[in-house]
Parts: C-alpha cells; sequence; structure tokens
C-alpha cells in the first residue's frame, strides 16, 4: 500500500490538527497534514505529466482533495463560488465564497486565501461580465507569476463564460478532471485508515437500517435511518437515494419514496455514502422485508452473491480492464437487460476512475487501463429478469494490494438464503 510518510510514525497526531466540516473538534485517527500533503503532492505529480503551471478546481471533492478545506460542498456543486488554484511551482490559493479567511484555519497547505469575484448569476446578475472578466485578470495574473512563462492551465469544470475570459488572456486550457482523477485514485495507507472510519459509520447505518426494517414503513423512513447514523457519527452526506422495495427495485435506479414496504418485499439499497473525513462508503444489500424468501427470492439472491464472489476473486494489481472484462462472471441471459452498469468502479471521496465495463459492452464505450496497488475499487452486481417482479442489488467495496484485495465492506451477506 502506498505510503505518504515513511520517514516518521504518522500515527502521531499533533496538537492543533483537526478535521474541518463535520468532523472538526474530533481527534483523527492518524495525522491528517500528512494524509493532505500525500494529496497535494499526488496531483502535482499529475500536473507534471500534463506540462501544466496551474490547476484550477471548481468541483467540491477536487478542492477537498488539493486542500482538506471543506465548506457548503453541497452548495457549492451548484454555483462556482469556491475554488482552488494550485501552482506547480508556486502556491495554494483558496478563492472563498467571501472573505472567510476563518475556513482555512489549521489547514498548513493553504498559503493564502481569498474572496472571489462572484461571477454567478445569481450573484452577480448584469455584473456577470464585469466579474469575471475580473477573475479572470487574477487567474492570468498567477500564471503569469508562477508558471516560469508556461501557459497552460488545467481546469475540472467551469462555465463556458467564465473559460472564455480566461482564454481571452491568451492561456491554453487542458482538462483538469483527467489530473484529479489520476491523482485520487491511489490511496495513501493514511487515506485507507479514514476510509475505514467511514465504512464503520456506514455500516453502523445499515445495521439501523436493518432494525428498523418492519412492514409498514415507507421506503424514505427506512433510508432516513442511513442519514441520521451517518451524520450523528460525523459523516456529511449520501449522494443518492437508491433504496426500494418489492417491485420497484426492478429494473434498478428507483430511488426510495413513500411507499409503504410489504411484508414479504425484497427491499435493495445503494449506500453512496459520504462519512467522516469526506470519504466515500460505497456498499450494496438486499434484505427480506419478512422472515422467509421465496424459491424465486433466493435463486436472485444466490445468482448475485455468485457474481460478486467470482468477480472478487479475479481482481489484482496488474491485470487490465479488459481482462478483467474477459475474465468477469458470465450473466445468464435472462439479466442481460437489466446489468449494473458496470462490473467496478474506483472509490475514494466519491466514485471515481476506474470504470470498468462489462465485456458485453466493451466494444462500445469502454476504456482500457490497469488496476493498480493502492486503488479501492467497488465490484457491482444486480440481478433483475426483464419483466420480472424484484431485484437484488450486492457490491462491496475493496482495496487492490499487492497480494490480492482486502474487504472494506463487511456487512454480512443472508448465507441460509444461497
Amino acid at each position: 500500500m502506498p505510503s505518504s510518510n515513511n520517514s516518521h510514525n504518522s500515527s502521531a497526531v499533533p496538537e492543533g490538527v483537526v478535521q474541518h466540516g463535520a468532523m472538526d473538534y474530533s481527534r483523527p485517527p492518524v495525522n491528517l497534514d500528512v494524509v493532505r500533503r500525500y494529496r497535494l503532492d499526488r496531483l502535482r505529480q499529475e500536473m507534471m505529466k500534463h506540462d501544466v503551471a496551474g490547476l484550477l478546481l471548481f468541483d467540491p471533492l477536487n478542492t477537498r482533495y488539493a486542500t482538506d478545506s471543506s465548506n457548503m460542498q453541497i452548495w457549492c456543486t451548484h454555483y462556482e463560488t469556491r475554488c482552488v488554484f494550485v501552482a506547480l511551482e508556486g502556491p495554494v490559493i483558496l478563492f472563498d465564497y467571501g472573505p472567510y479567511p476563518h475556513l482555512t484555519d489549521g489547514l498548513s497547505l493553504v498559503d493564502e486565501h481569498r474572496a472571489i469575484p462572484p461571477f454567478y448569476y445569481f450573484a452577480a446578475g448584469d455584473l456577470v461580465e464585469e466579474r469575471v472578466r475580473e477573475f479572470a485578470i487574477q487567474i492570468d495574473d498567477l500564471i503569469s507569476n508562477y508558471g516560469g512563462g508556461n501557459r497552460r492551465l488545467a481546469i475540472d469544470r467551469l462555465s463556458f463564460i467564465a473559460t472564455d475570459a480566461i482564454r481571452e488572456k491568451g492561456l491554453t486550457l487542458l482538462d483538469g478532471q483527467a489530473i484529479t482523477e489520476r491523482a485520487r485514485s491511489i490511496k495513501s495507507s493514511e487515506e485507507i485508515v479514514l476510509m475505514e472510519a467511514s465504512m464503520a459509520v456506514c455500516e453502523a447505518g445499515c445495521r439501523a437500517m436493518e432494525d428498523a426494517l418492519v412492514p409498514g414503513i415507507t421506503e424514505n423512513a427506512l433510508w432516513a435511518q442511513l442519514h441520521e447514523t451517518n451524520i450523528r457519527l460525523g459523516g456529511e452526506w449520501i449522494e443518492t437515494r437508491l433504496l426500494s422495495s418489492g417491485p420497484r427495485t426492478n429494473p434498478w435506479f428507483r430511488e426510495c419514496s413513500m411507499r409503504p414496504i410489504e411484508e414479504g418485499d425484497l427491499v435493495s439499497f445503494d449506500t453512496d455514502l459520504i462519512g467522516p473525513y469526506g470519504y466515500c462508503s460505497d456498499m450494496s444489500r438486499s434484505w427480506l422485508c419478512g422472515d422467509k424468501p421465496s424459491d424465486e427470492q433466493r435463486r436472485l439472491y444466490s445468482l448475485a452473491y455468485e457474481q460478486i464472489e467470482t468477480n472478487i476473486a479475479i481482481v489484482k494489481a496488474g491485470l487490465s480492464f479488459a481482462e478483467i472484462s474477459e475474465k468477469c462472471w458470465s450473466i445468464p441471459e435472462e439479466f442481460i437487460s437489466n446489468r449494473y452498469s458496470v462490473l467496478m468502479h474506483g472509490v475514494g471521496l466519491a466514485d471515481e476512475y476506474p470504470s470498468i465495463k462489462h465485456s458485453v459492452d466493451y466494444d462500445t464505450g469502454a476504456y482500457n487501463g490497469v488496476l493498480e496497488e493502492g486503488m479501492t475499487i467497488c465490484v457491482e452486481s444486480f440481478i433483475g429478469a426483464y419483466g420480472g417482479r424484484e431485484g437484488v442489488k450486492l457490491e462491496e467495496q475493496l482495496i487492490v494490494t499487492g497480494t490480492g484485495v482486502k474487504r472494506m465492506s463487511t456487512y454480512p451477506y443472508k448465507l441460509d438464503w444461497l
């Protein structure tokens, strides 16, 4: 497992090193400054590979990765009000919602805090063009001062009006997501500890849901158990509402509703939980509201379990994505049309690179790559027949190690159904 620091005991947490966001005031299990340095170094390594002088990040997951600063992340997904500039050789500058430097307290890798000129329409109205030119001037000035003549800037995402204003300054713009996704894909040993803390909260939430599962509870009320547990224990948010019951489980991707769950229904869910320290815990299980599954429910569950276990056994560092697709469990014909969208995908601060497709989809949009030690991935299964009443969703989160895999999600399966 890659380590961000081998020269000293990185678990020794100095006073004053605190987590920003939901876990503030807690004592983290590792030195968060070590995690922060590792992540910033990963970004700069990828910046060097892409020959860019600067990296401009608006995606809240990427700003979190670069600085560990967390504030109003969901709100910032739909307003361009918070961003981070990372110079390859120079400062890390947080442009924030307003003049609130206290939001970077304790973050030693943030060199400067600025209030962003608000150029999204809600804040700027008819002043959008004036504000966006002001922002472009600041970005151009940073590249001129720290780029050493390199005028290449990578941006993860930005509205066309701001992109045009920056290009007008003579900068060459590149895709910043290619940099951030590759950087985030390899976890340090300290990151794994934080991910395990997130998974512990996630599985506590799953226990709360399973304890609350009785006939008559609505899908929404059941899902609320996961939210409450996550927030109470220091987690942050949940990316989706993927819980369904009975006939709403097939096909997959219906979100939870006010439907009362009935005796004998399957209940399937996908956590997509952003827990403590901002890390995602992504696992799926299917349960029965009742005591005895039907023969058909047992059959669906057994096939989903077989798919998960077969595909986990394949995973190892050094395999190409194409090899994995070829080796994975062959889905029976009756379930092909309702198959899950991917075989496996990366996970970290959220779902992330890589995305590995089924063999039947490989020639229509898949990309190749290689699994590497230090990646954290999720192995997926959905088994539901076309026109069938119900479907089973299972998913396991893994660490790719030098010798195989280690499971991060350990919530029990219904082995007595097999």
